[in-house]
């Protein structure tokens, strides 16, 4: 076995050849690449692609490893084709980093002394923690904590995808969940027929898992039960099992698996960013069953029937925590007295300041009359045009660039993709200026972006054609996936902003980023 870096043919065989029983070879023990790596425990199965999942030790890095083996006839060339595409795909997802996927270290094809079932080994990083039907083997997560620990594998989804690539994230048993609560996919090696919706489609089914304890796509394991259906074969949704459930969660869960809701309709969640605001929006941290699940399921852990799955209502907190909340009530109810005097102090302030003279107003988005925020308050400030703006070269995606301002998350706007990051010489940054109806004094913008590590920075401008270099910065911030805040530091108000990407994200080997939505607050001047 070939243990090069670079993607390979496979290699061509003898009709004659005889063809083993993989299952009955691949055990713990055996060893693979010329003894490199041996074969520890066997932690699941794809039959779609007659693939098995393994634990696996490198023997000469002396680390634990993950690996996809794929499995079948050398001589059936069909088998041998599809396997040889997912070993392409493997191999350009190589260069793919993100915390939501384990990361393929190397593609290997057979050689002598290898079992002849073995068509083709991915070797991805080891993913330390449980199986993700371990997870649910004592019951379906709370709502907020299942939004919460899908968030690193949708973000990837939605990553890839701009990345042009696909992982493959619709079986349970390629899913394992860190020691610190997040789902990722350990066992990379999409099917060769996979496509992005696919993927989609993985996070409903792992969301619908994580909140029923049910799988909803074919090829579930012995033990995981499978989603119920309703009368006219769809799928029933979790708030129907689980009516704990939120709404949004349900509907979410449904759509991306492109089943009807509640309500009939269908579609609407096509991408890994769709699946990811919703859950942005429901995430919690509340302590419940998944970090006690994590520290003590069972190694076998086939999931069982929970009663949870048909409970009205969430567990209600044991007694220390009735007391811990009883002890924070208390301390909210006197901090929340305290704020109120201090409130209503300042508004007796205001008004003996105020009797003799009406203070100015404010127009808000929609049209209405208000009087004008104090420094201290800010409300929305609605964007009335946006030009791009570059210093050299030429602007990206000018076309798109009200669809950072029009209020719907599920439209963006992207750089180009480049070969080199921002500064390296051809291009020291890109973006665009947003203009307001009157000037204002910003206080805060939040920019709502799956491409995490992105750099922006927020200028005040003199116009719509602003020189870079006397324009102020007045707030920056590395963007995170979702939603992130820039605080805004504007003396004078400004009718003008550049909102100017200084650092792009990495993107399957190039650089790029997006953006859904930006949104502004402050003062009027």
């Amino acid at each position: 076995m070939s243990s090069k870096p670079t993607r390979q043919a496979m290699p061509e065989r003898d009709a004659g050849d005889s063809t083993a029983d993989d299952a009955e070879q691949l055990t713990p023990g055996a060893v693979l690449d010329h003894g490199r790596y041996r074969l520890l425990e066997k932690v699941g199965a794809d039959p779609r692609c007659d693939a098995q999942l393994w634990r696996a030790k490198d023997g000469v890095l002396g680390r634990d490893v993950a690996l996809t083996i794929l499995t079948g006839d050398r001589s059936h060339s069909d088998a041998a084709s599809s396997a040889r595409r997912t070993l392409e795909r493997a191999m350009h997802a190589s260069t793919f980093n993100h915390v939501g996927v384990a990361r393929v270290l190397d593609v290997v094809t057979p050689a002598p002394g290898d079992p002849q079932g073995v068509l083709g080994v991915v070797i991805a990083e080891w993913t330390h923690g449980t199986d993700l039907i371990e997870l649910v083997s004592e019951g379906p997560l709370s709502p907020g904590t299942a939004a919460r620990v899908l968030q690193p594998l949708a973000a990837a989804v939605e990553a890839a995808h701009h990345a042009g690539l696909v992982l493959g994230a619709d079986h349970p048993q390629r899913i394992r969940v860190t020691p610190e609560g997040e789902v990722r996919m350990a066992f990379p090696g999409p099917l060769s027929t996979a496509s992005s919706s696919d993927d989609v489609r993985g996070l409903g089914a792992v969301l619908y898992l994580l909140l029923t304890g049910r799988w909803a796509l074919d090829a579930a394991p012995d033990g995981l039960p499978t989603a119920p259906t309703g009368p006219d074969g769809t799928i029933v949704a979790p708030r129907t099992l689980r009516p704990t459930v939120p709404l949004e969660l349900s509907t979410v869960a449904l759509r991306a698996l492109g089943s009807p809701d509640t309500h009939g309709t269908t579609g609407g969640v096509r991408t890994g960013a769709a699946v990811l605001r919703v859950l942005e929006q429901h995430a919690t941290f509340e302590e419940d069953n998944s970090t006690a699940v994590m520290q003590s399921a069972p190694a076998g852990g086939g999931a069982r029937e929970s009663n949870e799955v048909w409970s009205t209502q969430d567990p209600k907190p044991d007694e220390v925590k009735r007391k811990k909340l009883a002890i924070s009530v208390g301390a909210l109810a006197v901090a929340t007295l305290l704020v109120v005097g201090w409130i209503v102090a300042n508004l007796i302030g205001l008004v003996a300041g105020n009797q003799e003279a009406e203070g100015p107003s404010v127009t808000l988005e929609d049209g209405n009359q208000q009087p004008a925020p104090t420094p201290e308050q800010s409300v929305p400030v609605k964007v009335t045009g946006g030009s791009p703006f570059v210093v050299e070269q030429t602007p990206d995606s000018p076309g798109k660039l009200g669809n950072l301002y029009d209020g719907d998350p599920a439209t963006s706007w992207a750089t180009d993709s480049y070969n080199d990051q921002l500064g390296g010489g051809f291009k020291t940054g890109t973006g665009a200026v947003l203009t307001f109806a009157s000037p204002t004094t910003l206080r805060e913008v939040v920019i709502d972006s799956p491409s995490a590590g992105t750099v922006v920075e927020i200028r005040a401008a003199d116009g719509t054609s602003p020189d870079l270099n006397s324009s102020k910065v007045i707030g920056q911030q590395t963007l995170s996936a979702g939603q992130t805040t820039i605080p805004i530091e504007a003396a004078q108000p400004t009718q003008h902003v550049i909102v100017w990407l200084t650092q792009l994200a990495p993107s399957g080997g190039k650089f790029q980023s997006r953006i859904n939505e930006i949104t502004l607050s402050g003062s009027a001047a």
